[in-house]
């Protein structure tokens, strides 16, 4: 019995050698739900300003016009620093689980994810800012989800399978948000909140909370 052990826990570890020689696995579940909660964070900020501009408690310009285009840059904005904010905080906690692990997270395998990830986020980018130019904002959140779940899918066979389900959800979220206007705040708190804690939680059970086993199953 302790001979099949030892040999299911060198499986494990030649596993693991190679999963980090080919795929980024210093992914942290931490950045994760920290990003849900950044999400969250930015879609309650959205919603008290545009409950105190549709009340008329608080105004953006002196004209009709101004004071709606006041509201839709406020809201881009709290969208942009959102996402800031997500991005810095995914990139310490997974540069801290890197560190831990003795791995250097500018290798080839970080490269690559980041590449995958570039170009979809790049169209997106360039795609969104022509929305806004022409007006468009009630594309905005489909949009962002829909790119958003691209890359993370573009990323995700370089990395950890939970991110590529995580991209599937991203864009069936941005496609039913595009048949449901209205509720863009709804889906962005969905796609970029509640999603994302999910997969930290995920994250966690399945691949962090087994790096350090209480019994004596091992997984293969």
């Amino acid at each position: 019995m302790d001979e099949q052990l030892q040999s299911l826990q060198q499986l494990h570890h030649i596993r693991q050698m190679m999963d980090r020689s080919s795929r980024f696995t210093s992914l942290s579940s931490l950045s994760g739900i920290f990003a849900g909660i950044c999400g969250l964070a930015g879609a309650w900020v959205a919603s008290q300003k545009l409950n105190c501009w549709q009340q008329g408690d608080c105004s953006f310009g002196n004209s009709a016009k101004e004071n709606l285009y006041g509201l839709q840059y406020y809201l881009v904005g709290v969208a942009l620093c959102t996402f800031a904010a997500a991005m810095i905080i995914s990139f310490i906690f997974t540069f801290m689980k890197s560190k831990k692990a003795g791995l250097s997270l500018w290798r080839s395998t970080s490269f690559r994810v980041f590449w995958h990830i570039a170009i979809p986020f790049m169209a997106g980018g360039f795609f969104l800012a022509r929305c806004i130019q022409a007006g468009y904002y009630d594309m905005l959140v489909p949009v962002c989800l829909v790119f958003y779940g691209l890359a993370l899918i573009s990323a995700g066979k370089f990395t950890l399978t939970e991110v590529r389900y995580l991209g599937y959800c991203e864009v069936l979220l941005g496609i039913f948000c595009l048949w449901l206007p209205g509720f863009d705040l709804y889906f962005w708190a969905a796609g970029f909140g509640i999603l994302h804690i999910l997969y930290g939680l995920v994250l966690w059970f399945r691949n962090e909370r087994i790096a350090h086993p209480v019994s004596t199953r091992i997984t293969v």
